[in-house]
Order: C-alpha cells, then sequence, then structure tokens
C-alpha cells in the first residue's frame, strides 16, 4: 500500500463520492476500484484468502463502447461476468458436505480447453443463464400472465398497467423471498459490511471497525437499487412504446421488451450516475424505492464481516487521491 493510501485509511479528510464499489459473496466480499479488483474471503479457519487483479476495460481499446448509452451495458455485462467469477471463487472453500465428481461435460471441457479457459466458458454460461432467467422472470412472466386482462378488456392501456404491476410485485416477491433463505442471510451481511465500508470511506473517517459499525447499511448506488431502476425504465419505455405501437400477440411482445432491453439498461446506467453524482430533495425522492428494496438485500453485518469489507476495500484504492472520485 502506498503512503498516500495509508493516509486516506489512517486519518480523516472531506467527504466525497467514489466510483469504489462491491458486491458480496459466500463469506467474503469483492472491491472494484478505478484501475484493480480485489476478493477477500474468509475461510472456514478464519484466515483471509485474497485474490487481485488489474482491471482491463474495453473501452481502452474500443473508446465507443465508453459512450454514454452503450456503456451502461457493456459495464453491466462486465459486472455480470466479474461477480460471478468472484462468487464461484469464494464458494470452492466452502465445499459441500457430499462431495460430488466433476460433470462429463466438466470434465470434457477441461480436457478439451485447460482448467481456465473451461472456467472461463462455464462463467461466461452461467451470466447467460442468470440473464435468461431474468429476463424470463422479469419480462416474459409478466408478459404471459398480462394476457389475461384481455379477457376482461381490450385496452392496451389497461394490459400496459397490468405487467407494470406484475413487473414490480413479482421483483419485490423475489428479494422478499431470497432475503428469507437462511443461506442467503450472510451474504446480505456482507453486502451490508460492503455498504458500510464504502460510507465510511466516503465521509473522509478512518477504515475501522469502530468507524465502519455505525454507518448506514442503505447505500443509494447499490445493485439492488439499479435493478429497480431498470424494472421501472422498463416501464416507463414500454408503455410508451406500446401505446405509440399496440402489440396484442404475446410472441411479438415478448420480442419487443427484449429489443428494448440494452436501450432500459443504458438509460437505466446513466441514470444511476446521475442520482449518484447528485444530493436534494428531488434525488433522495428518486433513490427512496431502491433504498427501502434493500431491506431485503442488505443485513447488519458482525465485526469479522466488516473487517473483510474494510480489507477488500483498502487493495483497490486508486494510488492518487481523488481517481476513485464518482
Amino acid at each position: 500500500m502506498t503512503t498516500d493510501r495509508q493516509e486516506r485509511t489512517q486519518s480523516c479528510g472531506k467527504s466525497f463520492k467514489t466510483m469504489c464499489g462491491g458486491q458480496a459473496l459466500i463469506e467474503g466480499i469483492m472491491m472494484r476500484g478505478p484501475r484493480r479488483q480485489a476478493v477477500v474471503v474468509r475461510k472456514p479457519d478464519g484466515q483471509l484468502e485474497i485474490q487481485e487483479k488489474e482491471l482491463k476495460f474495453l473501452k481502452d481499446r474500443y473508446p465507443i463502447l465508453g459512450w454514454p448509452l452503450i456503456r451502461g451495458v457493456v459495464n453491466f455485462g462486465g459486472a455480470m461476468y466479474n461477480g460471478v467469477k468472484a462468487l464461484m471463487f469464494s464458494a470452492e472453500f466452502f465445499p459441500e458436505e457430499e462431495e460430488t465428481q466433476p460433470s462429463k461435460f466438466d470434465q470434457w471441457l477441461e480436457k478439451k480447453l485447460g482448467s481456465d479457459k473451461a472456467t472461463s466458458v462455464i462463467t461466461t454460461l452461467a451470466v447467460i443463464l442468470g440473464v435468461a432467467m431474468s429476463v424470463g422472470l422479469f419480462f416474459l412472466l409478466p408478459t404471459l400472465l398480462g394476457t389475461a386482462v384481455t379477457l376482461m378488456t381490450p385496452s392496451m392501456l389497461a394490459r400496459n398497467l397490468a405487467e407494470s404491476l406484475l413487473k414490480i410485485f413479482i421483483f419485490v416477491g423475489y428479494l422478499a423471498l431470497c432475503s428469507r433463505m437462511g443461506e442467503m442471510k450472510r451474504v446480505f451481511s456482507y453486502h451490508g459490511a460492503e455498504h458500510k465500508t464504502i460510507f465510511c470511506y466516503e465521509a473522509g473517517l478512518p477504515l475501522t471497525v469502530e468507524n465502519v459499525r455505525i454507518q448506514p447499511r442503505h447505500h443509494p448506488r447499490c445493485g439492488t437499487s439499479f435493478l429497480f431502476m431498470v424494472i421501472a425504465v422498463s416501464i416507463l419505455v414500454s408503455t410508451v412504446v406500446f401505446a405509440l405501437w399496440p402489440v396484442h400477440n404475446v410472441f411479438l411482445r415478448f420480442l419487443a421488451h427484449l429489443a428494448m432491453l440494452p436501450l432500459i439498461v443504458g438509460v437505466s446506467y446513466e441514470f444511476n450516475r446521475w442520482v449518484g453524482r447528485h444530493d436534494g430533495p428531488v434525488t433522495r425522492l428518486l433513490v427512496a424505492p431502491g433504498l427501502w428494496l434493500q431491506n431485503f438485500t442488505t443485513f447488519e453485518p458482525d465485526d469479522s464481516m466488516i473487517e473483510v469489507g474494510i480489507k477488500a476495500l483498502e487493495l483497490v484504492l486508486p494510488e492518487r487521491r481523488g481517481e476513485d472520485a464518482w
């Protein structure tokens, strides 16, 4: 750690907003800074396992991928890939009680591609499957269920309203269900540790367990808030599109949702960036639903979890002060 990093973690400074952020894992936290990523996992023996790497961005090679709207889709895809890979890494330290042999498909991939490339392929497939399940749950299912409205009225407005309410209901229900799963509670507690650590750093306080513990656990730039924003923007965009172009066929409506998805993610990302940079009555009102939803995905951490969050953040802080300003 450089002297400048030490100063920022040991002494007070001015408050600001950082682009550093992270993700809760199985008994661990992944943090990403402007140029570095760190995964810190608390192993069963209590020791910390650390994985660090320098980040490489596609926009550095292809500047167009850093343009507004486009960058949201690229960054979301990258975050999904890195998040799944970090989750798989953390899971390695907590094997299931019953050891299972790798599947024939896993063995075939490793034989043909080698261990590293096989892991990359499996991670990519996991991301694709995760996105497909999310699209099916939050877009296809509401579209299918929304057809029931056509049995009572041909109104496109009524159908759009029904699909919008279903999207919100399914999303909130999904988060509520996850929050009640015993194995997820510790993951969500690490999520709280991640938020509190970021808040402490943004407040300019030394990164100590005592300072982190007293911070709020709901953060306006959380991934939960972003996902809610995707749902909200999808409702607005689809309502406008289907009002101008009425589509009753379920298959065509779903294809239209898929076609709009990159725009929806891009707009949501830009909106999230704008809200994250401003404080005021309007922005506080806009982030309020996402903060409320974090009651399902963010729990209070214990001190050992906070220590993991602090270590992960310290490893990704930039060399020079201010490089990570939001």
